[in-house]
């Protein structure tokens, strides 16, 4: 390098701190391959030398090297400047350009700034600069204001070629897992069987079952495995197999590729500042819906399903997401609630949640948004059991036309899905065996005398035959597929029984997921509006088209242990001329009950006739007044009163009751006597006179 002149506004209080020399590269293939711009940096030592810095004062910070300098983030040799300058302890900041220190007009005026503070110079190739020179600070300030829109304008023409590229389907990216790209470049289906059928039924089983959680139980009840590719690196291709989960198969499913469709720009990132996360700048990506999508080519490659597959399983899936209660279904489960996630409010229109009994049996649909989220008093409850009842007989009776079609199918989709299964297992044990073949192969390949590799390889080996023989054995305890498939005469048994759909529909082998699946499939929702008689029902079908029905209100439990208005009317008819224990024999021999079912007592009646505000004209017990009260309604008096009517003691009315002299009636053992007095019993026993036995005293 061709010496230079001392520059003046080098001071020796510059040359008293140290020189720190900025080493960067923005990425490790630069490193690897830019050897000469990294020797450039480094030379920099000497012009710090020439300049006067002294060999121990020279500093070399290249930790940063395969950094991008579009931030501060995670550049440690950055930082460690940045603390130094602020510090005082340098004098001077040598980089070969100004793009090297900083691409962010934020980072680079930092740093000028506390250059100008501390009196730090900026040194490059191109000549020295003082930051607190308004010159010198305006020059550098130009010079990073380029470097960043070098860096945007850099960006900008990748990214158009990208679009390029994107708008012609020719931007190559990795593919999910049943796709590779072929030797000139297409995509196309994964060569493998096994790959491709094992995808294959990933969609047939989300096209059955609806559910994303289903399939993924559905792989681990069967003990399947999922594939992928490796991408890049010494991995390229190599096929790998594992438990299928529930995030990795939402990525399948929301993958239009698989639709044989080529799309750019699904998503969109975008920095956001976590001031309480490191590094506190991050990137977020989100899923833009269908319409930003930058390139969408449909038809472009070979799929797996057709595009409007691939729309109705989204609509599925958005349909099972249950943040929007309002928009969504939900997902099927296994509760005994038939209308699950299809009931709607028919006051406010709001989707109603389910709430069950301690047992579980009973649903009772109740419209409760406005109580969670505003603390406003619920809309309404309805219970759900005979609203269910109601909802598939309607189900089965529309279902009548079309149900040998729907057993012929169904019968079709049971066999494909046992052959699918056994498949698999045959395909895996197929991979096992070659894959134990080649082992063998390389095994016998390697010379004797080399026992460090033949050993390896003999180890290789015998886990091979491990894994055939533990696949075997799990292929053996497996049900085959061709003893579970029906012969004509069961199909034929099959197809009979199928004719009368409400027997399947009530077996106790039918699960609840199976009913409320076929349910959906047919209808759309189901409103419920609560009367003070009756519901309100509106079965809103697939088409459009809308089936009411009104069923009874069930009565609440205190109304059910209510006394009817029939039995309360016949109370009040016989009280004038009967007791309440005579009224109590006449209901139970009339047939009536009492609100909770159970036979007439007279403490019963007596509270009915409390409860309703009855009198009573015939009571159990005389009042106590000086007459003994009036007759009774049935004309019977008291002892009391038949007493004093024949001036005799009340205790020879009890005698000639008991004797069979009065005609008089005792309800219960040692209870008041009630005496039908005639005109012809009182000519008979009436007394002239009452006589009063005196007590003479003693002397």
């Amino acid at each position: 390098m061709k010496p230079r002149a001392v520059n003046t506004k080098i001071r020796p209080e510059h040359l008293e701190r140290q020189a720190f020399i900025y080493v960067r590269q923005s990425t490790l293939l630069q490193v690897r391959e830019n050897t000469a711009s990294t020797a450039r940096q480094y030379d920099l030592r000497h012009r710090a030398q020439e300049l006067g810095w002294s060999p121990d004062q020279i500093q070399v910070l290249d930790q940063d090297q395969g950094r991008s300098g579009s931030s501060a983030v995670g550049r440690d040799g950055f930082q460690a400047l940045v603390a130094a300058v602020g510090l005082g302890a340098a004098g001077a900041v040598f980089c070969l350009e100004a793009s090297r220190l900083a691409r962010a007009c934020s980072d680079w005026y930092r740093l000028l700034e506390l250059c100008a503070l501390s009196h730090t110079l900026v040194i490059d190739e191109e000549g020295v600069y003082d930051p607190d020179q308004y010159n010198d600070r305006l020059l550098l300030g130009f010079k990073g204001t380029m470097s960043e829109a070098e860096l945007h304008w850099l960006r900008q023409r990748l990214q158009g070629g990208k679009l390029e590229k994107a708008e012609h389907g020719e931007l190559r990216f990795r593919l999910p897992a049943g796709f590779v790209y072929d030797p000139t470049g297409r995509v196309v289906l994964d060569p493998d069987e096994q790959v491709q059928q094992v995808v294959r039924l990933v969609f047939a089983q989300f096209e059955q079952g609806g559910s994303a959680l289903g399939v993924v139980q559905y792989f681990h009840r069967h003990q399947l495995l999922f594939p992928t590719r490796g991408w890049g690196g010494n991995r390229e291709g190599e096929l790998r197999w594992s438990p299928l989960t529930h995030g990795r198969l939402l990525a399948v499913l929301h993958n239009p590729t698989y639709a044989g469709a080529y799309v750019y720009g699904r998503t969109h990132t975008r920095t956001a500042c976590r001031p309480e996360e490191a590094p506190r700048v991050k990137g977020r990506t989100r899923r833009l819906v269908q319409e930003d999508w930058t390139v969408l080519l449909h038809d472009a490659h070979p799929g797996y399903l057709t595009w409007d597959q691939f729309l109705r399983h989204q609509e599925r899936l958005a349909d099972n997401c249950t943040h929007a209660a309002a928009d969504h279904r939900g997902a099927i489960r296994t509760g005994a609630a038939l209308l699950q996630g299809l009931v709607l409010c028919g006051r406010c229109g709001r989707r109603m949640s389910v709430r069950y009994n301690e047992t579980g049996t009973v649903p009772t649909y109740e419209c409760n948004q406005l109580h969670k989220a505003l603390g406003a008093p619920a809309c309404q409850s309805v219970r759900g059991d005979t609203v269910d009842a109601a909802v598939a007989e309607l189900l089965l009776a529309a279902m009548q036309p079309a149900q040998l079609e729907v057993s012929l199918a169904t019968l079709d989709q049971l066999e494909t899905q046992a052959q699918q299964v056994e498949q698999q297992g045959q395909l895996r044990l197929e991979r096992a065996r070659y894959e134990a073949e080649l082992a063998r192969r390389r095994f016998c390949a390697v010379e004797p005398e080399n026992r460090l590799v033949a050993r390896s390889l003999e180890r290789d080996w015998n886990e091979k035959l491990a894994a055939i023989e533990r696949l075997e054995q799990e292929q053996a305890r497996r049900p085959r597929a061709t003893a579970q498939l029906a012969s004509p005469e069961e199909r034929q048994r099959i197809l009979a029984l199928a004719q009368d759909l409400p027997a399947i529909w009530k077996a106790a082998t039918t699960t609840q997921t199976a009913r409320k699946q076929l349910i959906r499939f047919l209808i759309k929702d189901v409103t419920l509006r609560k009367t003070d008689e009756t519901i309100q029902v509106g079965v809103r079908w697939q088409t459009e088209a809308v089936t009411p029905l009104e069923l009874p209100r069930l009565r609440r439990v205190w109304e059910q242990c209510r006394t009817t208005p029939e039995v309360i009317a016949r109370i009040r008819e016989l009280a004038e001329t009967h007791t309440d224990r005579q009224l109590a024999d006449c209901l139970n021999e009339e047939g009536w009950r009492s609100g909770r079912g159970g036979a007439f007592t007279a403490s019963k009646v007596q509270w009915v006739r409390y409860a309703n505000g009855l009198p009573t004209f015939c009571p159990e017990a005389p009042k106590l007044d000086a007459a003994g009260g009036p007759p009774r309604g049935d004309g019977r008096c008291s002892a009391r009163s038949a007493a004093a009517a024949l001036n005799v003691d009340v205790s020879t009315i009890a005698d000639w009751c008991k004797s069979g002299r009065l005609d008089g009636i005792q309800a219960v053992p040692h209870g008041p006597w009630w005496i039908r007095l005639t005109p012809e019993a009182v000519a008979e026993l009436r007394k002239p006179s009452r006589q009063r036995w005196s007590r003479t005293p003693q002397d």
